[in-house]
């Protein structure tokens, strides 16, 4: 019965998280489409044509290049054909011993089109060539890939840390080379009412994620784990164990940095919805050392969690910290509890 009801309860989650809709997908790319665009915004896609022609895919790209190539050589194969019409060197013209074609070799206009291939050296073959080159190398070697071997825990957890409670996030890099200068930020994305009574969608909070040895200029050599403190500034303050799932938001974590191998800055992004927030549980060691003296990093557990004793709120583990420093404050300040005792045995004569 018990396993019943958790297959029950997982398919439950499983299709309301399908329903959830996302601003940023797990692999960072932004779900949102533009609509009723005017026709002269558009045509500034056209003025920047080379970072319109980046931002296409493969297939688009590749189709662009081959209709430029064929189509320069029919235009070409064209005008000679309509030369050697015009100047009647054709051999439908039949021309005399004494006629001196303009152009030869071409007796129609496939042979035309075979001249016009042959002879694609020109200045705008040259800048064909050049366009296509430059295009493929910069695609190529876009920052974007590098995020590729950026990778984030599938989920996010919620424990104890340090005496507090966290938002904890696993983040490693797939690559020996590091990313210098980097950067971890987050965005939580909910819509809230203002108090004028307007509906702001996609409302923007900053979340603070932290690193022990801090968030600037991070050693990203191994797995980190990111951490953001639940305090009382926190959108996550009034949420509990009990309500997270109920909550409709979505928390999109960023990592800035610079590539060493380029040089060029490079951005990974990725989201967590409630579903994906594990309220009670922690992250599973990873790193361990070999009998070589090498460390050894087992991606097998990069998203494995193991269940922990939490807080099942944060405003809960306030009160209480609260709690005990009041009776800790009251139990070393015995004379301020003797002065309340002896003005209660006044009052009780």
């Amino acid at each position: 019965m018990f396993n019943y009801l958790r297959k029950r309860f997982a398919r439950h989650i499983t299709e309301r998280s399908r329903r959830r809709a996302r601003l940023v997908s797990k692999d960072g790319r932004c779900n949102i489409e533009f609509g009723n665009v005017e026709e002269q915004s558009r045509f500034v896609f056209l003025i920047d044509i080379w970072t319109t022609i980046l931002d296409l895919k493969w297939r688009y790209k590749m189709t662009i290049f081959i209709s430029a190539f064929l189509g320069s050589w029919f235009l070409f194969g064209l005008l000679w054909y309509v030369v050697a019409y015009i100047h009647k060197d054709l051999p439908e013209f039949n021309p005399s011993i004494n006629h001196t074609p303009c152009v030869e070799n071409i007796n129609g206009l496939t042979s035309a089109f075979l001249f016009s291939l042959e002879t694609q050296v020109t200045i705008v073959g040259v800048i064909i060539n050049s366009f296509m080159c430059g295009a493929i190398l910069a695609k190529i070697s876009r920052s974007k890939n590098r995020a590729k071997t950026i990778t984030f825990s599938k989920n996010a957890v919620i424990s104890k840390r340090a005496g507090k409670l966290c938002l904890l996030i696993r983040v490693a890099n797939l690559r020996k080379s590091l990313l210098i200068g980097s950067h971890i930020y987050g965005k939580l994305l909910k819509t809230t009412i203002t108090p004028e009574g307007e509906t702001i969608i996609l409302d923007q909070v900053n979340i603070e994620f932290v690193v022990d040895a801090g968030n600037e200029n991070l050693f990203f050599i191994s797995p980190l784990t990111i951490y953001h403190v639940i305090d009382k500034n926190s959108p996550f303050f009034h949420m509990a164990a009990e309500t997270i799932l109920q909550q409709d938001f979505e928390l999109v974590v960023f990592l800035d940095g610079t590539v060493e191998a380029t040089s060029a800055t490079c951005q990974v992004r990725t989201s967590y919805i409630p579903e994906e927030v594990l309220w009670g549980y922690r992250f599973a060691p990873i790193v361990s050392k070999t009998k070589e003296g090498k460390y050894r990093v087992d991606f097998q557990n990069f998203s494995k969690t193991v269940a922990v004793e939490t807080p099942h709120c944060a405003f809960c583990l306030y009160n209480e910290k609260e709690t005990k420093a009041k009776e800790k404050k009251g139990y070393d300040n015995p004379g301020f509890v003797m002065s309340e005792a002896s003005e209660t045995s006044d009052t009780q004569m």
